[in-house]
């Protein structure tokens, strides 16, 4: 097949502001590619994600969209959620009923907009519950910490794989310095600021197998996982995480629980390329 010119929509997700957020590489119009060249240019763009929005073939969808890192696709992942839903907002789309509803790998997720931000209803969790002894031996240890500060490890598991721990403060979050050629699987951390603070908790996403890389900078399906898991509980029905700052990015994650129960996941967005191209 020869190449086409199409559009594309660079975004920053997690913050109001460019560069301080994580951002999520989008094609439009992307009928026709194959899965190899789809992987390919997620390989080139080398972001955390790059997704293609195509025709649903579900009709309760809006949209149907396909989440690749560099290395493998994925069923399901927040930043790139919102970004795409923001990007298709942009370049025109308009959803068919009163709210936003994207096919993926894990089914239909549902956005909503408020306060001017876009939100997704956090998907279920595909997995839950203790984690194995021994794995949780191998994860502390590539962590660099003991057994002795992990408050709570669970499965925490959306779609990329995550298993949650839980430190006794953001302080501790942001001084690990992991093994990534050691961590065993895809981890999430959280920590409580203290009472007062801007942000309720730091989190941080160590990711050397899902994503390619080894940190991600800001990610909404870690926040949606640990929110259900935490949440209502450990943490308010409601809050903002902070994310990034072990990068120097200030994402910002807003967390509300619904009358219903359901966990809204939401950020601020905002193009900062648009372009076309050639595939």
């Amino acid at each position: 097949m020869s190449a086409a010119s199409r559009p594309f929509r660079q975004v920053d997700v997690f913050t109001a502001e460019p560069m301080l957020g994580n951002p999520v590489a989008v094609v439009h119009d992307a009928e026709g590619l194959t899965d190899a060249q789809m992987q390919a240019f997620a390989r080139w763009t080398n972001l955390s994600e790059t997704t293609f929005l195509l025709a649903p073939t579900d009709p309760a969808a809006d949209y149907r969209l396909r989440i690749f890192t560099p290395s493998m696709e994925l069923p399901f992942a927040g930043h790139p959620t919102l970004g795409s839903a923001h990007a298709w907002l942009e370049a025109g789309g308009v959803p068919a009923g009163e709210r936003l509803v994207q096919q993926c790998g894990v089914g239909l997720v549902e956005l909503r907009q408020s306060e001017g931000r876009l939100a997704f209803a956090a998907p279920d969790l595909l997995r839950s519950g203790p984690v194995e002894d021994e794995l949780v031996e191998r994860i502390v240890v590539a962590l660099g910490i003991t057994r002795d500060d992990v408050l709570d490890i669970a499965w925490a598991d959306n779609g990329p794989g995550w298993v949650g721990v839980r430190l006794a403060s953001a302080e501790d979050v942001l001084a690990l310095t992991p093994d990534f050629m050691t961590l065993p699987v895809d981890v999430g951390v959280v920590g409580p600021w203290p009472e007062g603070s801007e942000c309720a908790v730091e989190v941080r996403a160590f990711v050397p197998h899902a994503a390619g890389i080894t940190e991600d900078p800001v990610t909404g399906s870690l926040n949606a996982s640990l929110a259900q898991w935490l949440a209502g509980g450990v943490l308010p029905a409601s809050y903002t995480a902070a994310q990034g700052t072990a990068l120097g990015r200030r994402g910002r994650v807003h967390v509300t629980t619904a009358d219903d129960g359901t966990i809204w996941v939401g950020g601020d967005t905002l193009s900062t390329i648009r372009g076309t191209v050639t595939l």
